[in-house]
């Protein structure tokens, strides 16, 4: 039995637009969280110019967060700024995908994890270029045009290690041994993803896993190495279930914000 004071049950536009927003939040993450780990590489990367270059690439990625994020804010009427999002959430409340947070100690992982992520962003931000949400196509177009140059340094890295010295080559494999099992989430279409394509709102990500794999591959064989064939697929970042090293991340983010709530530069 209801009564007039019960809340109305959501409509399916209100249901569409918060299946948009949880999408919107995920892409963000993704590239939140991986702009994050690029950060951690700045005064440490193997010369003064990747230095530069990962950190240019992580001002790209967390820029296209903080459009991700405002978009997401906007569709499921919160209004949530990109720093509530960033820096209030619980880490349990962060949906990127595990590939994202995964630490890169040795370079060649670091390498190994961007020539994943590039080859699939830019085929995603391709797609969804072509959406007919105009804020989305904008965006798509903008963000895959600046990835096709962050996938063509991963490109040449993966090459300039993998053709290098026996040193090298081994640690590149070892790199894409230790990634390759994260990848198969980012193609992944759950009932949110599936609802949002149905209506054709947003492209799926499913149909360019193969599309992904060759590219990858051609890339990885050109550098004399061997594409892996992992045993086990690791998913839940979507879910919110994380890798014991994202916690410090996380916090090491969040630091300053919540030594100084709602501080202001």
């Amino acid at each position: 039995m209801t009564t007039s004071t019960d809340p109305a049950p959501p409509t399916e536009a209100v249901r569409a637009d918060a299946r948009l927003a949880v999408h919107l939040l995920r892409l963000g993450d993704d590239a939140l969280v991986l702009g994050q780990r690029l950060c951690q590489w700045i005064t440490r990367a193997p010369t003064i110019e990747e230095d530069m270059a990962l950190s240019n690439i992580a001002l790209d990625l967390i820029g296209h967060a903080r459009t991700l994020f405002t978009l997401s804010g906007h569709v499921d009427g919160t209004g949530r700024s990109e720093d509530e999002f960033a820096f209030t959430r619980s880490d349990r409340e962060f949906t990127n995908a595990l590939l994202s947070e995964l630490p890169g100690g040795d370079f060649a992982v670091t390498v190994a994890r961007q020539l994943a992520y590039t080859h699939y962003a830019v085929l995603y931000y391709e797609a969804l270029a072509g959406c007919a949400d105009v804020r989305l196509a904008a965006f798509g177009e903008r963000a895959a045009r600046e990835v096709a140059f962050h996938r063509m340094h991963a490109d040449n890295w993966t090459l300039r290690l993998g053709l290098g010295t026996p040193e090298s080559s081994r640690r590149m494999q070892r790199g894409l041994e230790r990634i390759w099992p994260y990848t198969a989430e980012l193609f992944d279409e759950d009932e949110v993803v599936g609802h949002l394509v149905e209506a054709g709102t947003v492209p799926s990500p499913a149909p360019l896993h193969p599309v992904w794999e060759r590219r990858v591959s051609e890339v990885v064989t050109r550098a004399g190495l061997t594409v892996p064939a992992p045993r086990w697929q690791a998913r839940g970042g979507r879910a919110g279930l994380h890798t014991e090293e994202f916690g410090p991340l996380i916090a090491e983010m969040q630091s300053v914000y919540r030594q100084f709530p709602g501080g202001r530069w």
